[in-house]
């Protein structure tokens, strides 16, 4: 490794080194990977969904074995057994992926191998002053901690499992894909832990696809690509082009700004949809041609009002309107709103999208059966077979063939296949909940290009995100939900981060009143 050695700082050993490490697994996953740790750094690891990140994280926590190399920590040999022997030894890992228990209340989560306990009994009092304690800086002080995991959002679960990580005695903290669900101010909150964390001499190890944050937390970044090692750099030193150019090996150029001239007749028209307990009152519209994007801080209804308006959720009040009709849609299902030509791409794609061990041909044909089937009801293999390959070569999806389960795709090529099921149908109204959660920056702005020609094709698009800058580049027009009501709708020209941000607070003091 030419650069980025930890000496460089200090003059002392790295707390944790890494030599040639290799992993293979149908093929190889990892080659010949360097990688040094200081004390006292936060550490970003970088590149596209299968790049290695993930292999190269899982290795260092114990929770597999590379097929070569070495690993020393605290200037020792560095073998863990499993992740336990890691958590041992100081190194905690906080994966992408949520590891909580759901029946498990958030105290017993945050302290579960180490409950306190009198005579074998687990000393409540005890445990719930430990979880406050560790939650409040967090943010969380209103959480209750005899709540269950399991009814909290994904945001807060999220909080919870950071929380955990964060609870223990370690020295070297890995971070993987931390904020994927959280908002704006809790992604402060975490940073201020991160750095007391760092001020300790504590190492951490951050992955992440935001390289905005990367930008923000980190002191060196290290940039993997094709499981390979590429770059160590000094944040400070790296701009977003240069970085990206890194991960991905090419100039990624950025979605063309839209005009919005392509704007049609109203496609959808949303009239005082209420559901609840979060939705108290929506309405909007959008037009053919247009991408109408869905802002707003966590909790404040844009999950709810996409899902009430395409039938998962009851609705208690307010109508949908499809395609220019006077008379509204009658939505009580998914499967109304499909019949409709509506479609949802839910911000849960594993758990709600996709059967993850089925093959890509039959995610992508489930929603289209009857293209497929011939007489008697009978499937044809054949049919399936074209039309699923049919859509993956148009989508670019890469994968070894459509029969390779899509449990083995990266969380980008997931959602091409999602996103396949749709297109088959050619819905004329399509909502997106959070489509880039989780995605890497090449896939992110194939993504983009993919929402981009189906406007200009003609679609309605309404896009919910929790990330600013990509609805203000992607959408032609942004409305804002607060406390489960519309704040405000801004124009391309006439929007900016404070004003939306601003709109987004605004029903948040009365909305304990509603």
């Amino acid at each position: 490794m030419s650069e980025g050695a930890a000496a460089e700082r200090s003059g002392a050993a790295p707390l944790l080194e890494a030599r040639s490490l290799g992993k293979s697994y149908a093929g190889p996953v990892l080659a010949e990977v360097d990688l040094d740790l200081e004390r006292g750094e936060i550490h970003a690891l970088v590149g596209e969904n299968g790049a290695g990140k993930s292999t190269l994280s899982r290795i260092l926590a114990g929770l597999i074995r590379p097929d070569a190399g070495a690993l020393r920590f605290r200037g020792e040999p560095y073998a863990p057994r499993d992740r336990r022997d890691a958590e041992a030894r100081g190194v905690r890992m906080v994966m992408q992926e949520l590891n909580l228990i759901r029946t498990l209340t958030v105290a017993e989560s945050l302290f579960l191998d180490r409950l306190p306990h009198r005579g074998g009994w687990i000393a409540y009092r005890a445990l719930e002053r430990a979880a406050r304690a560790l939650l409040a800086p967090l943010g969380l002080g209103d959480l209750d901690p005899g709540q269950a995991v399991g009814t909290l959002g994904i945001g807060r679960q999220q909080m919870v499992e950071i929380a955990a990580g964060l609870a223990g005695h370690c020295e070297l903290l890995i971070l993987d894909e931390p904020t994927a669900a959280l908002t704006d101010p809790e992604i402060d909150r975490l940073f201020v832990q991160l750095r007391r964390l760092r001020a300790e001499g504590k190492a951490i190890l951050y992955i992440s696809h935001r390289l905005e944050e990367v930008q923000r937390i980190s002191d060196r970044v290290s940039v993997l690509r094709d499981g390979r090692w590429v770059a160590t750099r000094r944040t400070a030193e790296l701009d977003l082009e240069t970085l990206v150019r890194l991960m991905v090996g090419r100039d990624v150029s950025a979605v063309a700004r839209r005009s919005g001239e392509t704007r049609g007749p109203v496609a959808l028209r949303v009239v005082n949809v209420r559901s609840a307990p979060v939705v108290r009152g929506v309405s909007f519209e959008v037009r053919g041609g247009e991408i109408l994007g869905l802002a707003g801080l966590m909790g404040s209804g844009r999950t709810e009002t996409l899902r009430a308006v395409f039938g998962a959720d009851a609705r208690e009040g307010g109508e949908v309107y499809l395609h220019g009709a006077t008379v509204p849609a009658s939505i009580r299902s998914p499967g109304d709103a499909v019949r409709q030509g509506l479609a949802l791409l839910t911000e849960n794609r594993k758990e709600q999208g996709l059967f993850l061990p089925l093959s890509v041909r039959e995610n992508a044909v489930l929603g289209n059966l009857g293209r497929v089937c011939g007489r008697g009801g009978w499937i044809g293999r054949g049919r399936e077979e074209a039309l699923a390959g049919e859509w993956a070569r148009a989508l670019t999806l890469r994968c070894r063939s459509i029969e390779q389960p899509v449990c083995e795709l990266s969380g980008g090529n997931q959602q091409k296949v999602v996103l396949m099921r749709w297109l088959m149908r050619d819905c004329g109204v399509v909502l997106f909940d959070e489509p880039t959660r989780g995605i890497d920056i090449g896939a992110r702005y194939e993504i983009y290009e993919l929402l981009a020609g189906l406007a200009a094709r003609g679609k309605a698009l309404v896009v919910a995100s929790s990330d600013l800058p990509e609805l203000m580049m992607l959408c032609d027009r942004i409305a804002v939900l607060s406390a489960g009501r519309l704040a405000a709708t801004f124009e391309r020209g006439d929007w900016s981060q404070e004003r939306i941000l601003a709109a987004a607070f605004s029903g948040c003091r009365g909305a304990g009143d509603a």
